[in-house]
């Protein structure tokens, strides 16, 4: 079973919430976000090279010294302040009418060595290096990861009583999505959550943030390393995560863009797909896949359906019938060339929260010559995969609403 503790967030006060929080560090890049940040904002402390002139790479040393200075600044004006207990919270996100409730809560970095806490995803070590330092540098983790965990009836009881007190945050971002926070702060609540988790919820799920996940479990090796008395219950074992039961999480499509044919015409890459596919046009109004194995095409102005046809994936196969993975070798790799997702120059990745109109206006804007719409993975796909020890191809799952940052912080002290 997994290991959790509750923990005393460090959090804004209610009233400037909304001046505190912020999208995530890897939503916007560095010119969105010194547009974006007001004086509290916590982009200051996750994308601090935003308070320099010229703004400096985010990997400059100053930058980092500029996150440590901010960080303390926003405790010692208040805008960040520390619960005077451990505590568990209830987080809810809302877009377009539904809801989803996650317990913030600290996993143990124990669990994520020995599997517990289940990876979909391969990291990339210059990314888990650079959440690593900020989270040393810190020493807290000042945003969360977001994990999964197969649904327990006792723990959805707690979480639906407590969303019927008055939220102690409650609010509509940029974005229209909404948030609400509420604590857990009863004794007997919090030891029954604790219980609950410890000895009924098998393993957590790594949603969205496999490299802050992976930062965080390096950061505790470190300093179980340096700690000649370590007990493994240190706050430094832990780390900060939003958890959600699988049965309110729904997955987004994460779609391609292909800069050229590889040397084809339109019409002698067409002609390509049809070995492997029933090609269809559809028009010009947009085509959304509609069940699994049926992809969208954009192409010359024109909407597609590609249907895969019978034995050109394996079903049984976790990964094989992932038709990331189909399209992926059908075409990206056999007709396009693209051998390598992560490294490859002539593709890009589409988040499905943009919609299908961004595939569009951006072959149609000269940028790229062919785009390609996926049906979404269920959770019940990405659990099966992480059970089976499988790693998803990259750009499988786009989580929307993202986590907001600046709710909550959760110290290595």
């Amino acid at each position: 079973m997994v290991r959790v503790k509750p923990f005393a967030a460090i959090r804004p006060p209610k009233d400037i919430v909304t001046e505190v929080a912020a999208p995530p560090y890897d939503v916007l890049n560095s010119a969105e976000a010194k547009e974006m940040a007001g004086e509290k904002s916590l982009l200051h402390i996750t994308k601090p090279e935003i308070d320099f002139e010229p703004m400096l790479e985010d990997h400059d040393p100053q930058v980092y010294a500029k996150a440590v200075e901010n960080f303390k600044a926003w405790q010692a004006k208040g805008w960040l302040k520390r619960d005077p207990k451990e505590c568990y919270y209830v987080y809810a996100q809302t877009m377009e009418g539904r809801t989803q409730y996650g317990l913030v809560l600290c996993a143990h970095t124990d669990d994520y060595a020995s599997g517990k806490i289940k990876k979909h995803e391969l990291t990339r070590k210059d990314k888990e290096d650079d959440r690593m330092v900020h989270v040393r540098i810190q020493n807290a983790n000042i945003e969360p990861v977001f994990f999964a965990y197969k649904d327990n009836d006792i723990l959805n009881k707690i979480v639906a009583q407590t969303v019927l007190r008055e939220p102690e945050y409650n609010f509509v971002d940029e974005n229209n999505f909404g948030h609400k926070f509420w604590v857990i702060d009863d004794d007997k609540t919090i030891d029954q959550i604790t219980r609950l988790f410890n000895g009924d919820v098998e393993a957590f799920y790594v949603a969205d943030g496999h490299h802050r996940t992976a930062a965080a479990a390096r950061v505790g090796a470190e300093k179980r390393a340096q700690n000649p008395n370590h007990t493994g219950d240190e706050e430094y074992n832990f780390f900060m995560a939003v958890c959600f039961p699988e049965s309110q999480l729904k997955i987004l499509d994460y779609n391609r863009v292909v800069k050229d044919l590889n040397g084809l015409s339109s019409e002698e890459f067409l002609s390509a797909l049809d070995k492997d596919f029933t090609v269809v046009e559809k028009g010009t109004e947009i085509y959304h896949p509609d069940h699994l194995h049926n992809f969208s095409m954009y192409l010359d102005g024109k909407w597609y359906s590609l249907e895969a046809l019978p034995g050109r994936y394996d079903d049984s196969d976790p990964i094989g019938v992932l038709d990331v993975t189909i399209l992926s070798n059908l075409v990206l790799d056999s007709i396009l060339g693209i051998k390598d997702l992560r490294t490859d120059k002539r593709i890009d990745f589409v988040g499905g929260i943009r919609g299908l109109g961004e595939l569009s206006r951006r072959v149609d804007s000269g940028e790229m010559k062919v785009a390609f719409a996926l049906y979404p993975v269920s959770m019940g796909q990405l659990i099966d995969i992480a059970d089976t020890g499988n790693i998803m191809p990259p750009k499988t799952t786009w989580f929307e609403p993202k986590l907001r940052s600046g709710l909550f912080i959760h110290s290595l002290d």
